[in-house]
């Protein structure tokens, strides 16, 4: 396999507690065991606070719909050329992170300052992105799938 060709995708779902909270996570693991680990070597994590809560601080049905609705748009975009990997999506105490390993950190960079400029987004967001080239950010994801 080489890193134009990812692996197709195999979601699998881990539930933690944390902070006396529920806590779900989405964890692709067909990454597991993935090589060339090195041609994705960039951690990108996109953090929103959702704003519908329901019970144990997580999203009523509807803002699951929006969030869906915006990580979707996120992922495709990311992945149009092929340079990311969709790595997990995790919901805990109103916030959800979706995390995603890059080749090409400058695109990742690019798209996300787009939307901020136009406003283009349903709810507010921060992003963040580390150089990672052993995959240390994602290990806890990893192991626990």
């Amino acid at each position: 396999m080489n890193a134009s060709q990812p692996p197709e995708e195999a979601h699998q779902l881990t539930e933690f507690r944390q902070r006396d909270l529920p806590g779900f996570a989405t964890v692709n693991a067909a990454l597991k065991d993935f090589e060339p680990r090195a041609a994705f070597s960039w951690h990108l994590s996109v953090l929103i606070e959702y704003e519908d809560k329901v019970e144990h601080e997580l999203p009523s049905a509807d803002e699951q719909g929006l969030l869906y609705s915006f990580e979707d748009r996120l992922d495709l975009a990311f992945k149009q050329n092929g340079d990311a990997l969709f790595l997990a999506r995790v919901t805990h105490d109103g916030r959800r992170e979706i995390i995603w390993r890059t080749s090409n950190p400058k695109a990742a960079d690019s798209v996300l300052k787009d939307i901020l400029r136009e406003k283009s987004y349903p709810r507010e967001f921060d992003y963040r992105m580390d150089h990672d080239p052993k995959w240390d950010r994602a290990e806890w994801y990893l192991q626990n799938v």
